[in-house]
């Protein structure tokens, strides 16, 4: 990873694209071990988290996740789940969270040296493109190490740098053993 210790960072984590990418290699994110190595790296401005929660539900097994990260340093920015029906009469999810991912990039890019977009979904890739023009330099945090890789090109050719999850795995990953830090988080995101 390439940080500069007085640069201003902030972490923009598409919830269930990292959730997927980390599943595809196996692994559970220890949520406050991530918070630190990043902040290592610089002065964390903001961590946000993008998630859509299903609504109408007693419980949803995203709530205890949303929950420690919106008391344990991460500003957490959800909306309801819409469900509707397609045209072959299948009951479908949309939770899509793009938009508010990318406006909050742009809003904060002013205040801002270096922003860690944990995603790999290559729609991302102008707003890439159109922060790295204020001259704020763009990491990209997904994988290709997986099959079929999590990442699309063209993202990760935009980025400035592009950090692998499997190279940073040892240092973000849940310990196996029950650890009251950080929720455990095993259904599809």
């Amino acid at each position: 990873m390439m940080f500069y210790p007085q640069e201003r960072i902030a972490l923009f984590i598409d919830g269930a694209n990292l959730y997927a990418a980390a599943r595809a290699l196996q692994f559970d994110i220890d949520y406050k071990r991530l918070l630190e190595l990043f902040g290592s790296q610089g002065r964390l401005v903001r961590a946000f988290y993008y998630t859509a929660l299903l609504e109408d539900q007693e419980y949803s097994p995203l709530r205890p996740l949303v929950d420690w990260l919106d008391y344990n340093g991460y500003t957490m920015v959800t909306k309801p789940t819409k469900e509707y029906t397609d045209a072959t009469g299948r009951r479908k999810i949309k939770g899509n969270m793009d938009i508010e991912l990318a406006i909050d990039v742009l809003e904060m890019a002013q205040y801002l040296d270096h922003i860690v977009l944990f995603s790999g979904d290559g729609d991302f890739r102008r707003l890439v493109e159109a922060v790295q023009r204020k001259a704020v330099r763009v990491t990209v945090v997904s994988t290709i190490k997986s099959t079929p890789p999590m990442v699309a090109d063209e993202l990760r050719r935009q980025a400035d740098i592009f950090v692998d999850l499997f190279d940073i795995r040892a240092r973000i990953e849940r310990p196996h053993h029950h650890d009251a830090r950080s929720p455990v988080l095993h259904v599809s995101e």
